[in-house]
């Protein structure tokens, strides 16, 4: 009886953007700071290159350095002071989080296109639990497809963006990538899970979008 050959699964289509003026700032600004951290650039332009930065930065690193460096580019952003002052004065009230849900939304679009403020449940410290609107849905993330990458959606997005609000900010911050339609929930105000409990860590790599994924359920071996 002969083997049934399996069928390759179709990658998901890029969308088409046409970044404005300010978008392409936006990403020369990142891309300038993410080669000042790599210590070496990359010949592609625009969304593409910053893309290729992204996966310079994976190459020969595991990834907690992945995460650490693309730490270091985003407290490059912000000058320390700053930094300081919105953590020691403004605390993580409904609307500190709410405003910046908002800002996310209109800021980040260039970086994984289409978002919507949406509202939340936000578990807070002592049990309570409080609704408001301080969620931002991303339609489908245009990073995870470009990357095509469970590994640099975790180590250089979720994980170093979830620490720098966080801790730098003040502002806890919890993403949750959905990898069936590669959709993406940031919810401001919910402090993010340990890693040992935050299944996303276990994750298997994307078999229409990963040229070298594996059909087995393993986790993709980039989150190690």
């Amino acid at each position: 009886m002969h083997s049934k050959a399996v069928q390759p699964i179709a990658p998901i289509a890029k969308d088409e953007y046409n970044d404005n003026l300010i978008d392409r700032l936006f990403i020369k600004l990142f891309s300038r700071k993410m080669a000042q951290a790599l210590g070496k650039g990359t010949k592609i332009d625009g969304y593409d290159g910053f893309v290729d930065l992204s996966k310079q930065i994976m190459q020969g690193r595991n990834a907690q350095e992945q995460q650490v460096l693309v730490a270091q580019v985003l407290q490059s952003l912000v000058p320390a002071p700053a930094l300081w002052f919105i953590r020691t004065f403004f605390s993580p009230t409904r609307l500190v989080c709410v405003l910046n849900a908002w800002f996310a939304a209109k800021l980040f679009e260039w970086l994984v296109g289409p978002c919507e403020v949406t509202e939340a449940e936000i578990k807070l410290a002592d049990g309570t639990v409080r609704s408001q609107p301080s969620a931002v849905h991303i339609k489908k993330c245009r990073y995870l497809v470009d990357s095509g990458c469970v590994g640099m959606c975790v180590n250089m997005c979720k994980v170093p963006t979830q620490t720098f609000f966080t801790e730098k900010f003040g502002i806890p911050l919890t993403m949750t990538p959905n990898f069936e339609d590669l959709s993406c929930e940031m919810v401001f105000g919910q402090i993010p899970l340990a890693p040992e409990n935050d299944p996303d860590f276990n994750q298997p790599c994307l078999k229409q979008q990963c040229p070298t994924a594996s059909f087995a359920n393993d986790a993709c071996p980039k989150l190690n």
